[in-house]
């Protein structure tokens, strides 16, 4: 049997076709195995493309909402390929919609995918992190995690908990070995469906004015890599353009 003890493991809930994504890839080319996870959609393409480049990586489809499906996965990782290093939450839950057309049904699930599978995934992770008094865990923010907009109450309502629960995980959880972290992300990502809902920023801003899934992934990578008599809480990003 092979030892997966000394197998460093990235997992990134959430490896939509961008910017979770490029986190794997990142992660991926520095030697861990990445496990890459979504409710739905295509990993097999990721996992390609990571192993065509020589890494290693896992494709999973699970439910980052539901409570035995979260215990199963992180066990199945610990057990199968290795302990969890560094873990990235990643899920969106963006929608638009007038708080006057806004549904209970939306708004509780959107709080679901942005709150509560954070604080589900984070726990787990969290308690093998805290006996080996070491880790890494990014949990990605939005514009919407410091101040709510026309429009966006369920997902600045979503977002807005998830940095609390950040940052009441990186208080608790710092001083025993594992940094927290969380980016917001202040701007719009070159992503399809940022193309399709806000079409007039690709014709009136400059190339690098939009940002760029694997630019992005690069700050997570330092997050991780920095040391820990200096780490860093909230990283905000944002293009030049960006106005705040």
């Amino acid at each position: 049997m092979t030892d997966k003890s000394s197998e460093k493991v990235a997992l990134v809930v959430g490896a939509g076709d961008f910017l979770g994504s490029s986190i794997a890839k990142r992660f991926a080319r520095q030697g861990f195995h990445a496990v890459a996870t979504r409710r739905r959609g295509d990993l097999d393409t990721l996992v390609g493309a990571i192993e065509e480049a020589g890494g290693q990586a896992t494709g999973i489809h699970t439910d980052a909402r539901d409570e035995d499906e979260v215990v199963a996965l992180i066990d199945r990782i610990e057990g199968d390929f290795g302990p969890i290093e560094v873990f990235v939450f990643n899920v969106g839950g963006n929608v638009r919609f007038s708080v006057l057309e806004t549904t209970a049904r939306v708004y509780r699930k959107v709080w679901e995918m942005c709150a509560f599978a954070g604080f589900l995934n984070g726990r787990e992770v969290a308690r093998r992190m805290v006996v080996r008094e070491r880790g890494t865990m990014l949990f990605t923010g939005a514009t919407a995690s410091v101040r709510g907009a026309s429009g966006f109450s369920a997902f600045a309502g979503g977002k807005h908990a998830l940095r609390a629960l950040a940052q009441s995980m990186s208080r608790e959880l710092g001083p025993k070995g594992i940094h927290v972290a969380h980016v917001v992300i202040d701007g719009p990502i070159d992503t399809k469906w940022t193309r399709e809902i806000f079409p007039e920023w690709f014709e009136t801003r400059p190339h690098d004015g939009i940002m760029k899934p694997d630019e992005l992934a690069e700050i997570y990578w330092q997050l991780h890599v920095q040391p820990r008599s200096c780490w860093t809480f909230e990283q905000d990003v944002r293009p030049f353009v960006e106005p705040w």
